[in-house]
């Protein structure tokens, strides 16, 4: 199976974490906003993105995504590698649709085989991907993760407003008010 994410609006957190896991990703230039926030929340990230990301970018711009814990708009996911390509919204539906169909109408396996030997040099392995997991479970219980994630709560996070639509550049001054 080969796994492309269509990225048409917000992937940060656990959301960016499964488009890391798909095969490719690719991004509405104008809608897409990536990011890895959980740091800035108090947390790490848990699903694979300390494990996944650095592989892609770098780590300097890992480092940069995570530590930083800000938006990063589709221009600059292309640029790093975060995303194969960010494309014009109208133009967006009918790439991928293109690429899954000429990928499909390849035989199955050569395609498995093809991926296969990538996947080898270019996935974490399972042992790293468990022990960030485990870290993220441990950052549950730290009290100034609790104190961040009850500011950011009682600001209504996770609903329609400023704090999501530009929820990177609140994490920096959450804790002033």
């Amino acid at each position: 199976m080969v796994s492309i994410a269509k990225i048409r609006g917000r992937a940060r957190g656990v959301a960016s974490e499964f488009v890391l896991a798909c095969d490719m990703r690719f991004a509405s230039h104008e809608k897409a906003v990536l990011g890895q926030p959980e740091v800035g929340s108090g947390v790490i990230p848990g699903g694979g993105g300390t494990e996944r990301l650095p592989l892609l970018v770098g780590r300097g711009r890992a480092l940069e995504i995570t530590l930083g814990s800000d938006d990063i708009d589709a221009d600059t996911a292309e640029r790093y590698g975060y995303v194969n390509r960010a494309l014009p919204d109208d133009e967006l539906d009918a790439f991928v649709d293109t690429l899954a169909r000429r990928i499909a109408s390849f035989d199955r396996r050569p395609l498995e085989a093809a991926k296969n030997l990538v996947n080898n040099v270019s996935l974490p392995p399972l042992d790293r991907q468990l022990e960030g997991r485990a870290v993220f479970a441990q950052a549950l219980g730290w009290p100034e993760t609790r104190k961040r994630m009850d500011v950011l709560f009682s600001r209504v996070m996770q609903t329609r407003g400023d704090l999501e639509s530009d929820f990177g550049a609140h994490l920096a001054d959450l804790l002033d008010t």
